[in-house]
């Protein structure tokens, strides 16, 4: 828990302390007890609680009593008060979610990834999907605090810009944030698909988070968001956790970075595709399928492994081993106490994975004898990454540790 400064200049900071606390405290908290957590003065608390209940973003909820004296009136963060919108962009798909203010999703959708080949045509798609949702959802649009989008890296957070990602051909240098928020109005986030989702565990996962762990993205990309002491790592350009190029035994399809043996393109889906054609799983132009297609296919292998075909039971084993290679390293670089896998390739290579990725946590995870390391699946499905976007507006309006991306956030 941050403590907070009785200095009027950083009023703002102590409102996100306060609205932070309520939002912890799912039984109500009383002001007296805000006084005692926080460190501000009972005149600031007073303040900032009475110009929150006039914003409709907290309410006093009802009295509880403890022991003699006056009744204590407790205080409820209004969930309902305000909502954030997230976006996920992938190769294959754009994801869209709306979350109120304890991050529960009150409004979703799902299209096949726009205008890929005319990456400048995607700002006002998604802009577009996000009007869509606000009128289908019947929220009033004040009430929108803003857009979070998380996407493929690399970006440039200072300018708001994603930076030739290797599977989104064509996206050299795309704008993304000031054309959103000029086409919306909306103030605007743009952050790493895989840290979005780190931060999506972090604020609306049901299940208790621990303070490090780090988040495994499999989709048409490999990455790993990263949560140490409960802060959320980005690296000195927001491009934390390209994880795709570590070694693995597998050699086979050469990375664009020119070895044969990474892990990223070992999972890759045109790598598992082109391993079904070669064991006649799929036909040979299954390759040429557009991207959502080859999700499906892959998806259809790892159907047909649990299902017992001889042939897809020896491939997809093979693709948890080297997912096990590349997840022992951020294990042990990282000290971590749970690992979070997602993304559209997790639900189908889970069952073949989770013994192998547990299996090499006993017997590599150099800390073992310390503390043991949690594999889970995510604890919020296939939207985690647009979850995630939503969360990074809530995190900058209601955490005191926000990092001011916000574009338009002065108004």
């Amino acid at each position: 828990m941050q403590r907070g400064t009785n200095l009027a200049r950083l009023g703002g900071y102590n409102q996100a302390v306060i609205l932070d606390a309520n939002r912890r405290a799912h039984e109500g908290i009383a002001r007296v007890e805000l006084v005692e957590l926080t460190g501000l003065s009972p005149q600031t608390i007073s303040n900032v609680v009475r110009r929150l209940v006039d914003e409709g973003m907290v309410r006093e909820d009802r009295k509880a009593a403890s022991g003699p004296g006056k009744p204590r009136i407790l205080l409820k963060l209004e969930v309902s008060s305000r909502f954030a919108v997230g976006i996920h962009l992938d190769p294959a798909l754009m994801t869209l979610v709306m979350l109120n203010l304890c991050g529960q999703v009150v409004a979703s959708a799902r299209y096949e990834m726009p205008a890929v080949p005319e990456p400048d045509g995607t700002a006002r798609a998604m802009a577009g999907r996000v009007r869509d949702l606000i009128a289908s959802a019947g929220i009033p649009r004040e009430q929108i605090l803003g857009i979070g989008v998380a996407a493929p890296g690399p970006i440039d957070v200072a300018r708001g810009i994603v930076v030739g990602p290797p599977l989104l051909h064509g996206w050299e240098a795309v704008e993304l944030r000031g054309p959103l928020h000029e086409l919306t109005g909306l103030p605007v986030l743009l952050d790493k698909d895989v840290t979005a989702a780190a931060v999506a565990e972090l604020w609306a996962s049901k299940r208790a988070a621990p303070e490090n762990f780090a988040f495994i993205y499999l989709g048409t990309g490999l990455g790993a968001g990263v949560v140490l002491q409960g802060e959320v790592l980005r690296g000195a350009s927001g491009n934390i956790g390209e994880i795709g190029h570590f070694p693995t035994q597998a050699h086979g399809t050469e990375c664009f970075c020119g070895r044969g043996n990474c892990a990223g393109m070992a999972l890759a889906f045109r790598t598992l595709i082109q391993e079904g054609i070669d064991a006649g799983l799929f036909p040979a132009d299954q390759g040429a399928a557009d991207l959502a297609g080859t999700t499906a296919a892959v998806a259809r292998r790892c159907r047909l492994a649990r299902e017992g075909h001889p042939v897809a039971e020896q491939i997809c084993p093979r693709a948890a081993a080297r997912l096990g290679e590349a997840v022992v390293h951020v294990a042990n670089l990282l000290d971590v106490d749970r690992v979070i896998f997602g993304g559209p390739l997790w639900d189908g290579l889970a069952d073949f994975a989770l013994p192998k990725l547990r299996q090499e946590g006993q017997e590599r995870f150099v800390a073992r004898a310390i503390h043991e390391v949690e594999v889970a699946g995510p604890g919020l499905g296939h939207e985690v990454g647009a979850i995630g976007g939503a969360c990074l507006v809530l995190d900058h309006a209601l955490s005191p540790k926000a990092s001011g991306l916000l574009l338009g956030s002065q108004a």
